[in-house]
């Protein structure tokens, strides 16, 4: 099968039940690593294949044999992402929800990704799968994305939600939000609503594993088990800088001017693997809202808070943590630079029931170790 005829396949798949792009037209760029390259123009529910033109939101290559394996295997798209066969560049909700909308699948567990309005927000969320519910939380800076190892190992067995907090990726941004752990706790709760679940099982990164520990205290009711995947957590040391970001205000952040080749460097200098791979996906998902004013206000607020946050006293974190009901499981990373392990012997002192697993990673167990990461969380959440 040519090339040319393989993209046209894929596109006469598309299906808008499966996704529609939150701003309508989309240019999906559909390049052919060393060749040419289309694009998929998604406009009023169809795509349509149009010659290269303006900027794509989204840019998937690919060698000519793997285009013509994934226009001839209705799993292949996906298939060939997860395993870097085919790379996706800026937009990662634009890019997997057109391979989700073009794959073909039609049974009632595909990948499939909305915008759910809630009471206070409209939040964006993939999910995949039947079963229990899962609800998946993503850390700063991040967006559902960081999940999709996530939904391919546990949609066999549960209904796995990966959702993009306010202020990340394609959900709203209210400006002045507090962003605070029970801000997002009270969004989460709004969504469970929403998705019309009594409950769900909760799975965090970073700070997604913070508001998944403030559901599970203020709102034991809506959870069944909690997975902290190295969550951020309340520090212990002295906070010298504490004086100063409370003067800071993170409105700035809607004046403040950010071109994106200076944004885009600074990452690339600091994040290792910055250009490749999955990594390379999450920085361009964070440079996505970052660019964003109302973003980029939003990261300050979450990240201020984050900083700020009492570990100890009448409304410190590390007092309340003792009370959590619902059954946890903590995943450290032994490499990990922004939640050191030695937070896991504090957590053992005040849930001595909780259950601990140790893996040679950094901060993002469910990307960096998936294999041994997936394993257990499933175990864990199929005893309850």
């Amino acid at each position: 099968m040519p090339t040319a005829v393989a993209l046209e396949t894929l596109v006469a798949r598309y299906d808008p039940g499966v996704f529609t792009p939150v701003r309508s037209p989309a240019r999906v760029r559909l390049r052919v690593t060393g060749g040419d390259a289309r694009d998929a123009v998604l406009a009023d529910r169809t795509a349509t294949l149009a010659p290269p033109s303006g900027t794509a939101g989204a840019i998937l290559t690919a060698d000519e044999e793997t285009w013509v394996a994934i226009a001839e295997d209705l799993r292949g798209g996906m298939a060939a992402f997860r395993a870097g066969r085919l790379s996706v560049r800026h937009d990662l909700h634009l890019g997997v929800g057109f391979l989700a909308a073009t794959s073909g699948a039609t049974e009632p567990g595909r990948l499939r990704f909305r915008q759910v309005e809630t009471r206070r927000n409209t939040i964006s969320i993939m999910e995949a799968g039947q079963g229990p519910p899962v609800l998946a939380i993503h850390g700063l800076g991040g967006t559902k994305g960081s999940f999709l190892p996530t939904i391919a190992a546990l949609a066999p067995d549960f209904r796995i939600i990966a959702m993009d907090q306010p202020g990340f990726g394609d959900s709203d941004k209210p400006i002045g939000a507090p962003y605070d752990p029970r801000f997002f706790a009270r969004v989460v709760v709004d969504l469970l609503h929403a998705l019309d679940l009594r409950h769900a099982h909760l799975i965090g990164n970073s700070l997604g594993g913070r508001v998944a520990l403030e559901v599970g205290l203020r709102h034991p009711e809506r959870v069944r088990r909690l997975v902290l995947l190295a969550p951020s957590l309340a520090w212990r040391r002295n906070r010298p800088w504490a004086p100063l970001v409370r003067l800071l205000r993170p409105e700035l952040g809607l004046v403040q001017v950010a071109p994106r080749p200076i944004v885009q460097g600074i990452a690339h200098r600091m994040i290792p693997g910055a250009t490749e791979g999955w990594t390379a996906a999450g920085v361009d998902e964070f440079l996505r809202a970052y660019l964003n004013p109302a973003g980029r206000a939003a990261f300050y607020a979450a990240a201020r808070n984050i900083y700020l946050e009492e570990p100890h006293g009448d409304r410190g974190f590390w007092t309340h943590l003792k009370d959590l009901r619902p059954q946890a499981l903590f995943v450290w990373g032994r490499h990990d630079q922004l939640v050191p392990l030695a937070f896991e012997r504090h957590v053992r002192d005040a849930l001595p029931s909780a259950e601990h697993l140790e893996l040679d990673c950094g901060h993002v167990p469910q990307v960096e170790a998936p294999q041994e990461t997936h394993d257990a969380v499933r175990r864990f959440l199929s005893a309850s």
